[in-house]
């Protein structure tokens, strides 16, 4: 009866150092193997087709801007008359704008022309590149734009006068943390949008 437990008893410790043998080995290769991150994934985002609509809203100035979009006034400390905002509630994007009446006046075109390239130099510290290009607008009108990379506050950003009377500039943001990357097809949407509203600009007469 004895002999028969001895027998028993080793059979169970047999089985039992087989069993610790075979995980102490999967444990061994499963660190010896290389680990392979994930590439980050992005949500998709769904854009519409570009549609456009008239400034209704009494300006100096006139554009067609996108029909997913509402303009609003800005409504912050130092907001001056005809600075508006063009609001895309669907992609958190905010294109702002805010306009001078240079009144023939060379120095105050300068100093406008400085001021805009300052506040886009603002971005240096965490932009990697700033693209600028200057263009003429079917109207005839200068405009400079600039397109920023990296983790920037602000993407695009332009201004666009007439020399003599007319200087309007814009600043397009994002009112979220989400990173630049993953935010490029809306980025490329809205500059699109910022691209027409150069192309179909029209200066009003003054009253």
């Amino acid at each position: 009866m004895s002999q028969i437990k001895k027998s028993t008893s080793r059979r169970s410790v047999n089985k039992l150092q087989l069993f610790l043998g075979f995980c102490l080995a999967t444990a061994m290769v499963a660190c010896e193997s290389e680990y392979t991150p994930k590439p980050k994934g992005y949500n998709r985002i769904d854009l519409p087709e570009a549609a456009y609509q008239p400034l209704q809203d009494s300006h100096p100035y006139t554009f067609e801007f996108s029909q997913y979009a509402k303009v609003r006034p800005d409504s912050s400390g130092i907001a001056q008359p005809h600075w508006i905002n063009i609001i895309y509630p669907s992609l958190g994007a905010n294109v702002q704008l805010t306009y001078k009446d240079i009144n023939n006046s060379q120095k105050m075109l300068n100093d406008l022309v400085e001021d805009a390239r300052k506040l886009t130099a603002k971005h240096q510290i965490k932009a990697y590149a700033i693209e600028e290009s200057q263009i003429k607008t079917p109207a005839g009108d200068v405009a400079a734009v600039f397109e920023l990379e990296g983790e920037v506050p602000s993407q695009f950003q332009f201004y666009v006068t007439d020399s003599t009377q007319h200087f309007l500039r814009g600043a397009l943001y994002f009112r979220t943390a989400t990173q630049n990357d993953s935010l490029a097809p809306v980025i490329e949407f809205v500059k699109k949008d910022i691209v027409h509203l150069l192309n179909t600009l029209k200066w009003q007469e003054k009253k």
